[in-house]
């Protein structure tokens, strides 16, 4: 039973290490988010796609990888929320307000037409 607890603490212990995030992170998360709207708006082909994601996430090993596109898809999510699914004007609007702003600056190499 002792052994059990032990073993529990240390897992809790790792997945809240894994879902702390410095500035960097926040960052790259953010980053990533503009290629998930820029993807979602149809901007990418699967090849830019796989290479900004690869760009954003290159200098992460695989967990610390995971927890900065988890956050990504939380961002992402935060920006549809209050547009109903039907309202395919309004989810478009709202990306490519994102995708235009301020803090999509950075992700810019890749020329889209609208």
């Amino acid at each position: 039973m002792r052994l059990l607890v032990t073993a529990l603490l240390l897992i809790t212990s790792i997945q809240v290490q894994a879902l702390a995030l410095g500035p960097d992170d926040f960052a790259a998360a953010k980053r990533l988010s503009c290629v998930l709207a820029q993807d979602s708006l149809g901007y990418l082909s699967e090849d830019d796609y796989a290479a900004l994601t690869d760009e954003v996430l290159e200098e992460y090993d695989a967990t610390d990888g995971d927890v900065i596109y988890a956050k990504a898809l939380g961002y992402f999510d935060g920006l549809m929320f209050g547009i109903p699914e039907q309202d395919a004007a309004g989810i478009q609007s709202r990306l490519r307000s994102f995708v235009d702003s301020h803090a999509c600056a950075q992700v810019t190499r890749v020329s889209f037409t609208l």
